[in-house]
């Protein structure tokens, strides 16, 4: 197995703005506020699917904007809010944050969802801000933004299709050919230490792992070779693909080859025997392989979907990975094992405070934070009402007294976002 991995950046949709409206109706004289609330601005959501194998839509697009929700408007008309973004990703991806390391989310549920980064909330208009003594607020609130993150998508792959037979019989051109992956590829007898594995790609959202099995030698399943160790690997496929030599250059019998492979893989574990297999006639473009394909199919035409072609000229090899990819979506195994994520602890990553911040820096009083960011936009500070609720808000979230606490004196600057202010009781 190896690991996939992507690393992508994600934009939630900001909140839309309240709106600060008036009625302005015939027959009302003395309209009140009528300013509508910003719609909430769109999430965007991970969702597992079973029907992806891999993370390789994600190499070709690497940010993601959600929309922003629509600011209010007049007559208490509300905006509307923004779409919600779903990003679709295989069963088993570990989200990190691409700059902490930590995990965020351990999708191993079929269909599951999360919010990985979270739209802002849409503000209030000015007609939320009446109260009994402010009949006419002229200011409203400002939405918030969403969410922003980096992070790295992590999958470890497993093997969906597994290439058996004897070697030398094109496996490792078969799989260099249809993937990315670069197996040693060589004229000779005795098997490789280890499966090679490669991500083939038939467009968006149709891609699967292939594996070149090693150690299939006669007597494997008894521990002959190294084939009893690999053979393990060939659990966890959903469909097998056989490839023969129907050429005839090693001096074997396609049809005998076919039928010793099988009882190593019955030896081994009778269900591996039982999963669908295809066979690729492989080698077609040497001469005199037409009359072993002829009773190739003959012997198991009836049983299995049988493609002839040949690895190195790549002939019918697209149309040998379609049919496959079908198969996969068609498999089905109740007993198949859950995934696991990997050995290693990871501390979970921290998750941005929402709040507002008071401190001192390079002796000056600072106060910031996503709250505070919000309300400063929300202040019309040509307006006494709007710049009342500004202040009110900062006596009510103990601002003042933690600037009290960190020594304030009349008269000092108090640096709140880009703006200074001086502070007075």
């Amino acid at each position: 197995m190896f690991i996939d991995i992507a690393n992508i950046r994600l934009k939630a949709g900001n909140g839309g703005d309240g709106a600060v409206a008036w009625r302005r109706e015939k027959f009302e004289p003395a309209g009140g506020p009528a300013g509508g609330d910003g719609g909430n601005g769109a999430n965007i959501i991970l969702k597992t699917d079973e029907g992806l194998h891999t993370l390789m839509d994600f190499r070709y697009k690497r940010e993601y904007k959600a929309p922003n929700g629509e600011n209010g408007r007049s007559k208490k008309q509300f905006g509307k809010d923004g779409a919600d973004i779903i990003l679709r990703v295989p069963v088993g991806t570990l989200v990190k944050d691409k700059e902490t390391g930590g995990v965020i989310v351990d999708l191993k549920e079929k269909d599951q969802e999360y919010i990985i980064a979270k739209g802002g909330r849409g503000g209030r208009g000015n007609a939320k801000f009446t109260t009994s003594t402010r009949q006419a607020p002229a200011f409203a609130q400002a939405g918030s933004r969403g969410e922003e993150k980096e992070i790295t998508l992590e999958l470890k792959l497993l093997a969906d299709v597994g290439l058996v037979g004897f070697p030398n019989v094109g496996k490792s051109t078969l799989l260099s050919v249809v993937s990315a992956a670069k197996p040693k590829i060589a004229n000779y007898h005795f098997t490789t230490l280890k499966p090679n594995l490669g991500v083939v790609n038939l467009g968006q959202e149709m891609g699967f792992v292939i594996a070149d099995i090693p150690g299939l030698i006669e007597g494997a399943s008894d521990g002959l070779g190294l084939g009893d160790e690999f053979l393990k690997h060939v659990e966890r496929t959903k469909v097998l693909i056989h490839v023969i030599d129907v050429s005839g250059s090693e001096g074997r019998d396609p049809i005998e080859d076919f039928y010793k492979i099988n009882e190593e893989l019955k030896g081994y574990n009778e269900k591996l025997a039982e999963k669908p297999q295809i066979i690729f006639a492989n080698k077609t473009d040497i001469p005199g392989s037409e009359e072993n394909l002829e009773k190739l199919e003959k012997e198991f035409g009836e049983k299995y979907k049988i493609f002839s072609g040949s690895a190195a000229t790549t002939e019918n090899l697209r149309e040998l990975m379609k049919y496959t990819f079908n198969e996969i979506q068609n498999y089905e195994n109740d007993d198949e094992e859950e995934y696991k994520t990997f050995d290693k602890e990871y501390i979970p990553v921290k998750t941005r405070e929402e709040g507002i911040n008071v401190y001192v820096e390079n002796d000056n009083y600072i106060v910031d934070g996503p709250y505070i960011e919000k309300l400063l936009k929300s202040t019309n500070f040509e307006d006494n009402e709007s710049l009342k609720y500004f202040q009110e808000n900062l006596r009510k979230n103990n601002v003042i007294d933690k600037l009290r606490e960190l020594g304030i004196n009349e008269g000092d600057s108090v640096f709140i976002m880009n703006f200074e202010f001086e502070f007075f009781e």
